[in-house]
């Protein structure tokens, strides 16, 4: 990791900080660590606190004050890295259960992603790094239907007919490199 900086956390503004903390604390599981309000420039601000790492007070923060009509939302998306397919497939079918629409299973060559909005429209990618690296960006569905082995054999077959195929190790080293971290 290139030294200095690191990522730690975001935050956001919500209209519905009840549906919007039940959401993140139940379906994908993060804990709430504290909870409070501090002075905004529009008046108080109630903050929740959530992580789903001991080491980290929190990774998001959520803060009431959104606006309830905004021309365009400023999140793009809201990415968190599952430690397998299996934990994939499980939050895949949490965001079925809780009744989210639009929840889309990708490739992108390099990851299998699912793509769902937030209970307030933010649009979340739940995804899990491949052993291969290809060019970006790449996007196409994937039938999450499939058994593992399935799965994983298809995806991999795809990746291999993609402009910049390698195993990710080597493009790690690449960029280590080009970072001056290798």
């Amino acid at each position: 990791m290139r030294p200095g900086l690191s990522f730690s956390h975001m935050g956001f503004t919500v209209r519905d900080m009840a549906a919007m903390e039940d959401f993140y604390s139940k379906v994908l599981e993060f804990t709430v660590t504290d909870r409070g309000q501090l002075s905004g420039p529009n008046g108080m601000m109630d903050l929740v606190f959530l992580s789903r790492d001991p080491d980290e007070h929190h990774q998001i923060v959520l803060v009431s004050g959104r606006p309830a009509h905004l021309e365009h939302n400023p999140i793009n998306q809201i990415s968190l890295k599952a430690d397998s397919l299996a934990t994939l497939r499980e939050m895949h079918r949490r965001l079925v259960a809780f009744g989210l629409p639009e929840i889309r299973p990708v490739t992108h060559g390099n990851a299998v992603s699912v793509y769902a909005p937030d209970p307030e429209g933010n649009r979340l990618e739940l995804y899990l790094d491949l052993p291969w690296y290809v060019d970006q960006p790449m996007r196409v569905p994937v039938d999450f239907e499939q058994d593992d082995a399935t799965l994983m054999a298809s995806l991999e077959a795809h990746a291999r007919q993609l402009p910049g195929f390698e195993p990710r190790a080597q493009w790690r080293e690449r960029m280590a490199r080009r970072m001056g971290v290798a």
